[in-house]
Parts: structure tokens; sequence; C-alpha cells
């Protein structure tokens, strides 16, 4: 896979609209051309201790940023008509689903792509998991700020550049 844009979610809390920051790497040609990386005001507008444990961002973080629909006008012609890859795509392709249902925005129908189930029919029983860390390591990327949603989204591309 040459041209895609790798997509990663984080959220407030365990409501999938919550989205409160996105992480956005467009590939075209094998290389990456650009890389996003936007907080979001969550809806709904509170954050979980478990949520903020894992990612580190708390309402103070986000309060002042830009809701979904305004960020999403930015992104969404950077990716065009570019597949998606995600790291267990079903979480971050529901995020999105979910985020556009809750601002009754048209859903585009953009087809996703899984680096995690590609790594499971690949590297099978070769690793002890296919969480993103794993997966990653395993094709020579050091996801060192791992939950940060560009720092995922890079390497879900990486991952995606090898395997898929």
């Amino acid at each position: 896979m040459t041209d895609f844009a790798a997509i990663d979610f984080e959220t407030a809390n365990r409501n999938p609209s919550s989205v409160c920051s996105v992480g956005v790497v467009i590939v075209r040609g094998g290389e990456v051309v650009e890389r996003i990386y936007r907080l979001i005001r969550p809806c709904p507008n509170y954050y979980d201790y478990w949520n903020t444990r894992v990612h580190g961002l708390t309402r103070q973080d986000t309060d002042d940023a830009a809701i979904f629909p305004d960020v999403w006008r930015y992104i969404a012609p950077l990716i065009g008509d570019l597949p998606l890859v995600a790291h267990n795509s079903p979480f971050d392709e529901g995020c999105l689903k979910a985020v556009f249902r809750t601002y009754q925005m048209d859903y585009p129908d953009y087809l996703f792509y899984c680096t995690c189930r590609a790594s499971r029919r690949i590297f099978g029983k070769q690793l002890p998991n296919h969480q993103l860390q794993t997966v990653a390591a395993r094709c020579g990327f050091d996801l060192a700020n791992h939950h940060h949603a560009l720092a995922d989204a890079e390497a879900c591309a990486w991952i995606a550049r090898r395997i898929l």
C-alpha cells in the first residue's frame, strides 16, 4: 500500500464520539507527505480517569480546542479519497462514525484497513501480542510516545507500508 492516510483517535471517555485528539499521517507514493495533530473539544465533554491515565489529556487541554466539525473541515481535503488505515480499525472507524453522527454530518463511507488484523494474518504466533507497540517494534519502528494520536498514526503508517 503506497497511498493512504493513517489515522488515530484518543477519546475522553467511553463514548466513541468523545474524540479529544486526532493524528493523521498522509502517505503518497510510499512517502509521508503530511503529519497532522489536533486537539478536539470532546462531545460529551468530560474525561474519565482511565482515559486520561492512558493518554494524559484532560479537560484543561481541550476546553479551548475546536470542535470536531471544524477540525475535520481542515483534515478532510487532505485525506480526499485515500483509504484510511488504523491499528484496530474498528475502534477508530467507530469513533469517526460516532462523531459524524453526533454532529449530524454526512459520513463519506471511508474505506478502512486494519494493521492489527494484517499483523495477525502475517505474523501469527511469532509475536506475543498484536498491540501497536509490539507490531511497530517488529516492523522496525520505535514507538516512544504510545497513546499520543500522532505518534500512534505514525507507527500505523510505518506498519502499513511494510505489511499492507
